[in-house]
């Protein structure tokens, strides 16, 4: 005699979810390499464009020689004397005032389903330098012979420059040249300065143009003792980096506006310089930057990932709906049947993955969603040979897609939703049950369930 509900039953059922896990796991899979496509798609676009920008600079350079007196030992002698050597270092200069203003518009690059967002940034640098007088040397600069001073400019990807450099100092205009010849600066550019301009004036105010194409995002050093960023752009979705947020901005559905304020308290960067003058690397002078993300808060791919983490409470809630009409309608229900409702459940994850790829997110939930809980809807109305169970039932498992792209949505609220969702389920699970004798159902035979739907009275 078959048994609505039975421990066998029980087992079974556990035994499907967790067998149910293999293909959800295969799904997550997919998931994940058409992600890691999608990401190297990406990095080849910006490896034959220009990769993500950061600024650093301007910084003004003088060379400079010496002669100093290094003690030596003579071996032949025995006695320690005293050689003039040249030595040959550098003297770095931050601007007082530095000022970017930057307008930025973005594209879109496709190589197949999968897109890149690349940005033209037109920049406008100005600023000032304010030399100590002797350099700051104080007595020890008639000891100083100083070379051609120099003013260069750190910029990560230096392919992404779009125009030709002109540098404005002062009324007259000097032409950049490829790299910044300063290795913590990296890649970048420089401009040669007139030793009279460089080396006697105290006072050095420049303006120059740079217009610069990247990819992902666009960061910028503040360098100068007082720095005013302003960045504005045809980008509605802008996510703010770095080590500084701005203090002023506006988003709008079209584009954004944004302004950061810094000043050399906050960015310690005179201090940062004097420690990296003599490294050919200085991460924690890159370090001190802002900036934005370009990069589509809409990811697909990211949202697949986390509505199949609830797969498996989905097919739970799923099966306690089908052992609630056994408790409650004395049904019998085959695993096999439980096999297959579990099966739809679990390519609605696929079909939620291809989709989204061609038609966006939202409307592929939307369709992989409806034509689920359609399939399952019919299935289950034969199954429990009832439309009204079977579309009672369509209508709760709707409701719990609802549920689950509300988590998938409100993503801050997300465990706060589906602690109360959980916990709501398990309210109306008790309150249809309340009066059942358990013991009771478990010896009540099962009712057959008929092959095809009853026949309203």
């Amino acid at each position: 005699m078959n048994k609505g509900v039975s421990l066998y039953k029980l087992g079974m059922i556990g035994l499907l979810m967790l067998l149910l896990l293999i293909p959800l796991m295969m799904i997550n899979g997919i998931i994940g390499d058409r992600q890691n496509r999608r990401d190297g798609v990406i990095d080849d676009i910006a490896r034959s464009s220009s990769y993500s920008q950061q600024l650093t600079g301007p910084l003004l350079i003088v060379p400079y020689r010496r002669t100093v007196q290094v003690s030596r030992y003579s071996a032949v002698t025995q006695q320690r004397y005293e050689e003039p050597v040249e030595e040959r270092g550098r003297l770095y200069f931050l601007p007082d005032q530095f000022t970017l203003d930057g307008n930025v518009q973005t594209e879109v690059r496709a190589r197949g389903i999968y897109e890149a967002r690349l940005y033209h940034a037109t920049n406008t640098i100005a600023g000032n330098f304010v030399l100590p007088e002797r350099f700051g040397l104080g007595d020890e600069y008639k000891n100083y012979h100083f070379d051609e001073p120099f003013l260069a400019v750190g910029i990560s990807d230096i392919r992404g420059i779009e125009n030709d450099l002109k540098l404005n100092l002062d009324g007259k205009t000097f032409d950049f040249v490829p790299g910044t010849d300063v290795p913590l600066l990296g890649e970048g550019v420089r401009v040669m300065l007139p030793t009279e301009d460089g080396a006697e004036k105290t006072t050095l105010k420049f303006t120059f143009d740079l217009r610069l194409q990247g990819t992902g995002q666009l960061q910028v050093t503040p360098v100068g003792k007082s720095s005013h960023v302003v960045l504005s752009a045809d980008w509605p979705h802008p996510s703010f980096i770095g080590n500084y947020l701005p203090t002023a901005r506006n988003v709008s559905d079209t584009n954004f506006n944004a302004t950061w304020e810094t000043s050399f308290f906050s960015t310690n960067v005179q201090d940062i310089l004097n420690r990296c003058s003599a490294s050919e690397i200085c991460n924690e002078l890159k370090a001190r930057s802002f900036g934005v993300s370009f990069i589509s808060p809409v990811d697909q791919y990211l949202k697949a990932d986390r509505s199949i983490k609830y797969a498996l409470l989905f097919i739970a809630l799923t099966f306690a709906g089908f052992l609630l009409f056994e408790v409650l309608k004395g049904l019998a229900v085959h695993p096999v049947q439980y096999a297959l409702v579990g099966a739809a459940l679990a390519l609605f994850y696929l079909l939620l993955l291809s989709l989204s790829e061609h038609i966006g997110f939202g409307l592929a939930y939307l369709i992989s969603a409806t034509v689920c809980v359609a399939l399952i809807s019919f299935y289950v109305s034969h199954v429990l040979g009832s439309v009204a169970h079977g579309t009672g039932f369509g209508i709760g498992l709707g409701t719990l897609y609802a549920l689950l792209y509300g988590l998938l949505s409100a993503e801050d609220y997300a465990l706060l939703m589906g602690s109360l969702l959980l916990f709501g389920l398990l309210v109306v699970f008790m309150v249809l049950t309340r009066k059942l004798d358990w013991y009771a159902i478990a010896q009540r035979p099962a009712k057959p369930v008929v092959a095809s739907l009853e026949v309203a009275q």
